[in-house]
């Protein structure tokens, strides 16, 4: 059975990323509405009756902002840390609430997702490893460095979410206050597209198809610019830009057809939807 994979929404306004088999699935973060991610998810011919969980990476409004609608109205179950669920404002039944470890493996039917500590300013933040059918898929965004579980889970991955998040030149000559570029650039921030770029150089397997270029920033960097930095390092790897309004394609591990269809385009998700970049 493959796995099938999309950005719902990716960026500072909203993230949410779907990862299912054909008879489960699972979100990782709520960051836009409910009726938003409705929307999207039927574009692409996503039920949402197929989602069985949502996992929840920390509490900042841009991860959480649907949570509450969309598991009340779905009467899904809802695993996140006792940090991030204390600094929310969640008006979710505690029936539905359920406590996220370090290193915790919880089964989703057939899926194993497997929620790990990052390096974020957010009161107990964690990335996800979603593990099913023989294949393994990584969501690593919000991440202020990169740690040796987030090189160890990347390096095992068939498909990831990998945040590029800012171009240090745009940052650093861009109008953000001085001290808010300081906090993105910390360790405890986001990732840049240097930083990301490394990773995947370093550490891919493989096996990589799939490189979803995560939670771009809107003023510090470009999606083109993103694109073509990771394009020339590719080799068979297809790059996605997650984009800010709209969501991704539905990609596929597990069948044949993409193997082959991926060596006659490359999707490049930009701002408002996406193109196809003839090879």
């Amino acid at each position: 059975m493959p796995l099938f994979i999309s950005s719902i929404a990716s960026g500072s306004n909203g993230n949410c990323y779907y990862i299912g088999n054909g008879r489960e699935a699972v979100l990782v973060d709520a960051g836009i509405s409910c009726r938003e991610t409705e929307k999207r998810m039927a574009k692409q011919g996503l039920a949402m009756q197929q989602v069985k969980a949502i996992f929840v990476s920390h509490e900042h409004t841009d991860h959480v902002k649907g949570l509450s609608v969309l598991a009340n109205k779905y009467q899904l179950p809802v695993y996140l840390t006792n940090g991030t669920r204390s600094s929310c404002r969640l008006a979710i039944p505690d029936r539905l609430l359920h406590p996220l470890t370090d290193m915790q493996c919880v089964e989703v039917g057939s899926l194993t997702v497997t929620s790990f500590r990052k390096f974020h300013d957010a009161a107990d933040p964690h990335s996800f490893l979603i593990e099913g059918d023989g294949y393994t898929v990584g969501v690593f965004t919000d991440i202020g460095r990169v740690c040796e579980r987030v090189t160890d889970f990347f390096s095992r991955c068939d498909a990831a979410f990998l945040e590029a998040n800012y171009d240090v030149d745009m940052l650093m000559q861009g109008r953000y206050p001085f001290f808010l570029k300081n906090r993105i650039r910390g360790g405890y921030g986001h990732l840049s597209n240097a930083e990301a770029l490394e990773l995947f150089v370093e550490r891919r397997s493989p096996k990589l198809s799939y490189l979803f270029l995560s939670h771009l920033s809107r003023d510090n960097n470009d999606p083109d610019l993103a694109y073509q930095l990771f394009d020339t390092h590719r080799g068979n790897t297809e790059v996605i830009v997650a984009g800010r309004y709209a969501e991704t394609a539905v990609h596929t591990l597990g069948t044949e057809f993409l193997q082959v269809n991926k060596e006659a385009h490359i999707q490049v998700e930009i701002e408002y939807g996406y193109r196809y970049i003839s090879k």
